[in-house]
């Protein structure tokens, strides 16, 4: 069985690749967010790394999960969500006007700032065609939403798996990013916009 995390990026990615690998899973993700050809390539490339690993989270992954739901029948999917302002919010203050292929391939540009509203629509289209594409398969798709509390106990009877007795994982929170040393001016910038 593999494990599809098909959440945009800032929806709590991190902190459910940890939590999945402290389940005992390993887990790969983001993968080739700079690949200039990804729109091109992202099907041999994602499905190279299936064979290798249990479980897959953020980019390229919810793009293509109409695919992989095609290609590895029996597999799971986990969505993870948030508040679509919140999740804006914390787009905008991690990417900031740094453009990635990745970025350009799912949204049409390649960064937040000053496209709000592209990007609002495309990430509020993609959780209403995933719930829409798993409407009568509720065995097969997990909505987590990890800001609102969701955690161990959700996931772990998704998967079948005992709940851990440590807390779920809160991973790459801003504010940690931000202390960390170097600090990027992207961060710094885009903290100091109103």
């Amino acid at each position: 069985m593999k494990i599809f995390c098909i959440g945009f990026h800032k929806t709590g990615t991190t902190s459910l690749r940890d939590a999945l690998r402290h389940l005992g899973y390993s887990v790969t993700g983001p993968n080739e967010t700079r690949n200039p050809r990804i729109a091109e390539e992202v099907l041999d490339i994602a499905f190279s790394l299936v064979d290798k690993f249990d479980a897959f989270q953020d980019n390229p992954w919810p793009i293509i999960y109409r695919e992989l739901d095609d290609r590895y029948p029996g597999s799971k999917f986990i969505l993870s969500t948030r508040p679509v302002e919140e999740w804006m919010k914390s787009a905008v203050r991690h990417f900031g006007t740094k453009d990635t292929p990745m970025r350009e391939w799912i949204y049409g540009i390649g960064h937040p700032i000053g496209h709000e509203e592209v990007y609002r629509e495309r990430y509020l289209k993609h959780y209403r065609e995933v719930e829409e594409h798993f409407r009568d398969r509720p065995d097969d798709l997990l909505v987590m939403n990890l800001t609102q509390g969701d955690g161990w106990e959700k996931l772990c009877r998704f998967l079948g798996k005992d709940v851990p007795k440590i807390p779920f994982p809160h991973s790459n929170k801003a504010e940690d990013r931000e202390k960390k040393p170097g600090l990027s001016s992207r961060f710094k910038r885009a903290r100091a916009r109103p």
